[in-house]
């Protein structure tokens, strides 16, 4: 049913939004589906755009629901940047195959997992490389060359940071930091699958305090979008302690106001790894 009230949102705004796409400002109007994606789009056309990002702060993108505004947006925008694959069906939906949306999961050389796990921002090689579509379909190519060297600048960061730690399990609550332990040699054990809001059965539970009581992990991470409390539970069966583990989905509003963005929150899951896995 929610989808259906989307294509009819969708074909009874298509019409209205039609040659609404300059603003009075003059900026080039784009429409990011969650943070990773704005901030590329914010960082690369700078003055020069209006960026709308369509999850506001505090809020989990898995669970954003298109709005009448949301869908008036995305029809209004000279840019629309969708992860896609299923990750925002909504909002897919609403947006359909125009030729002023970009699909960034399909962009080349992005070697996906087979699971479906939509997290490739997460290593920042791969977070460059939709940068630099990004900033094609801007026509910001020098811009995104820029902030594609401040990211091999982090990988750099991670790959000195994480070369020599005692231990290599990472314990999650749920399964979204399979890339970054692809690229820097780190195993993820997760206690959910790749939605947040899963309840683990108690053979979930049993095999995950197995494995960290095996693996002598000292840490287990949640998230700040996400309860706790799946995490403090397995915590106290193991003697652990518990950290946060930002899959960098949204930015809270305090953090924001604090001037967080994706370099600082990435550098501060770098501090927390190197403190959970006793590197040195």
């Amino acid at each position: 049913m929610k989808t259906i009230i989307v294509l009819f949102l969708t074909l009874l705004l298509g019409a209205s939004a039609c040659g609404a796409k300059t603003s009075s400002s003059g900026r080039k109007q784009v429409v990011a589906a969650f943070y990773p994606l704005a901030y590329a789009a914010q960082q690369l056309g700078g003055p020069a755009v209006d960026v709308t990002n369509l999850t506001p702060p505090g809020v989990e993108p898995h669970d954003l629901e298109a709005t009448p505004g949301d869908v008036q947006a995305i029809h209004s925008a000279d840019l629309v940047l969708l992860l896609g694959r299923g990750f925002q069906p909504q909002l897919e939906d609403a947006a359909g195959r125009g030729k002023s949306v970009v699909w960034l999961l399909d962009t080349p050389g992005l070697h996906r997992f087979d699971n479906g796990d939509p997290h490739v921002w997460l290593d920042p090689s791969r977070y460059a490389l939709i940068v630099r579509r990004i900033g094609r379909a801007l026509g910001h190519p020098q811009a995104a060359a820029r902030l594609e060297s401040r990211l091999r600048g982090l990988d750099g960061e991670y790959r000195r940071g994480l070369a020599h730690c005692a231990r290599h399990e990472i314990v999650t609550s749920h399964e979204a930091f399979a890339y970054l332990g692809q690229r820097y040699g780190l195993r993820q054990v997760a206690i959910t699958g790749l939605t947040p809001e899963a309840e683990p059965t108690p053979k979930d539970l049993q095999r995950v305090v197995e494995l960290v009581r095996s693996t002598h992990a000292t840490t287990i991470f949640f998230e700040t979008l996400v309860s706790p409390r799946i995490a403090e539970t397995v915590a106290r069966e193991t003697h652990a302690k518990t950290a946060v583990l930002d899959p960098i989905e949204g930015i809270t509003a305090a953090d924001a106001k604090r001037g967080a963005d994706y370099f600082t929150v990435m550098r501060a899951n770098l501090r927390a790894l190197r403190g959970a896995l006793g590197c040195r």
